[in-house]
């Protein structure tokens, strides 16, 4: 069978020690679709969309995720819970272990590269056990040209083989029988025993979470972006269910990215990816249009159930809530190209606060904006079975903490420092709750968060007065176009202000004792960016 593709000039897979493999080079999304359909490996929804189920894991395993500590990354990396360390001995058993298994097989490499500013482009090549895999890495990596590919030499290797798990796991540093490991030294990414597709995604950002930042001066984010006719960027933060894919999809603005994004020395935005991996669990054309329409040949649907007549059933989350769908930048209409911008000029953290305490919309301090920043707040709203309504906090440092290598200061204090460089407005905007906690008050409608974004990027509340929060000491605009003035002050749409304030100094001791880890580490300037709560003088003057 005749595979059309391209095969570089530096194609000699010996020197990964992979040995009788049949290797298909580069195959275009189509031949890929059509080998895992062959293989049973997938089926095709209605309108020919390919759809994979991930088997045993539908999400990454962040217990599972190694990094090799050697000489150099011993003194660097923020070790613990997230940045578990595994020794480089181990790591060389796993990766021969990995080659052998993948020698004597069909598999299937794919070079691309990540980081869309050429400055700072790293080219990776990919090798996986599935077609799928492969094609994945095709829509969420850069896709370099028919020149490019020919004479393509890779930074970082990528080892992708989900049928292997690790015989004796303990004896070499592991968990259990399925792994994700960066070796910085060695410039390799394993992963093992996983076929969930995001873990080598997130291998790789994690790997420029550390390298940008150590090695390029170069601020790397867990945000999505826009830009807009004018060329003013703007940069969204937030964590899973706040509105960030929803709120950066403007028709108004071109989309640079949704997911990953780094802010270099001289004042440009880049794009990681050349593509968008996002959740479709209850997924209507109404509420995300754009997602909704990238669904066609080329995007990869994960986990999904089908109807009886071959649709996708959006509702259901029989095999997870995790259900996703993988597609190339351009299935969507409105993006920047390629896709980097300058002047970032506004940044906008999203928090869904469940217990309907922060205000809608306010304006933040230098220091405020590294101590929320550290924090990444949000707020998982409880299950109702047996009368639970009270929300809980969640705290993740620099929004994506998962994936940061690095202690949460350094990306702190460098976002400061260009911030106050760039003169950039940093915005915290709460699409959570009013009116009282979840149970009790009301979710922010979208329409008034568009329009407190978009007068924003208007620069309608440059010129409006704002009030200090007493207990967050949060900058609240007195008025803002196109919502309702009583909003503002959530204080105001609460029936008891006395349950509002104890309600409040309740999220502010959760802020303080998250904060703990971190305050070693922190600046006066960050901490003093944190709630007021001590200032008790300032609660009767409000209510």
């Amino acid at each position: 069978m005749k595979h059309q593709a391209i095969t570089p000039k530096y194609s000699d897979l010996g020197i990964y020690n992979l040995k009788n493999v049949t290797a298909y080079w580069n195959l275009s999304p189509e031949d890929l679709q059509r080998i895992t359909i062959e293989k049973g490996m997938g089926k095709e929804t209605n309108n020919r969309t390919l759809a994979i189920n991930t088997g045993k894991f539908t999400g990454r395993s962040p217990q599972d995720r190694f990094l090799v500590k050697d000489d150099y990354t011993a003194s660097k990396v923020w070790w613990g819970k997230t940045n578990k360390p595994i020794s480089p001995e181990n790591f060389d058993y796993l990766q021969s272990e990995i080659e052998q298994y993948l020698s004597g097989k069909e598999i299937y490499v794919r070079d691309g590269y990540v980081c869309a500013d050429p400055e700072y482009k790293m080219n990776v090549r990919t090798i996986t056990e599935y077609p799928w895999s492969n094609m994945f890495i095709y829509n969420m990596f850069l896709r370099p040209n028919a020149k490019e590919l020919e004479h393509f030499k890779e930074e970082w290797l990528v080892l992708c083989a989900p049928g292997y798990v690790a015989k004796n796991p303990k004896k070499h540093g592991l968990r259990q029988g399925n792994f994700s490991i960066l070796n910085f030294t060695k410039k390799i990414a394993l992963v093992g025993g996983s076929a969930y597709t995001g873990e080598m995604k997130k291998g790789i950002f994690s790997a420029l979470n550390f390298i940008l930042p150590v090695e390029k001066d170069v601020l790397p984010m867990h945000c999505s972006a826009n830009v807009g006719k004018n060329g003013d960027t703007a940069i969204f933060f937030g964590l899973s269910g706040t509105g960030k894919t929803t709120l950066s999809a403007d028709p108004d603005r071109k989309l640079i990215g949704d997911d990953e994004h780094g802010w270099t020395a001289n004042n440009s935005i880049f794009n990681f990816e050349g593509g968008c991996y996002a959740k479709v669990i209850d997924l209507t054309e109404d509420k995300e249009p754009d997602i909704y329409r990238a669904i066609k040949p080329g995007a990869i649907l994960e986990n999904v159930i089908f109807k009886a007549n071959g649709e996708v059933d959006y509702m259901d989350s029989s095999i997870t809530q995790n259900t996703r769908v993988s597609y190339p930048i351009y299935h969507i209409d409105n993006i920047q190209e390629p896709s980097y911008a300058i002047n970032p000029t506004n940044i906008f953290f999203l928090t869904c606060d469940a217990f309907g305490v922060l205000p809608p919309v306010s304006k933040l301090t230098p220091g405020q904006a590294a101590y929320h920043f550290i924090s990444g707040y949000t707020a998982k709203v409880a299950g109702t079975e047996a009368g639970i309504t009270e929300p809980v906090p969640s705290f993740s440092a620099c929004f994506g903490e998962p994936f940061m290598p690095l202690h949460p200061t350094v990306y702190a204090e460098m976002l400061s420092k260009k911030m106050q460089d760039a003169g950039v407005n940093v915005w915290l905007i709460n699409t959570g709750w009013s009116g009282g906690p979840y149970g009790v008050g009301s979710r922010i409608k979208l329409k008034y968060t568009r329009a407190m974004i978009t007068a924003i990027l208007n620069g309608k509340l440059d010129t409006v007065e704002f009030e200090q929060h007493p207990i967050f000491g949060l900058f609240m605009p007195k008025e803002c176009d196109g919502v309702p003035t009583e909003l503002l002050d959530p204080i105001n749409t609460w029936l008891q202000k006395g349950a509002y304030i104890s309600k409040s100094i309740q999220l502010a001791h959760s802020f303080h004792l998250n904060f703990e880890k971190f305050a070693n580490q922190a600046s006066e300037q960050i901490i003093e960016g944190g709630p007021l709560i001590d200032e008790h003088h300032h609660l009767n003057e409000h209510v």
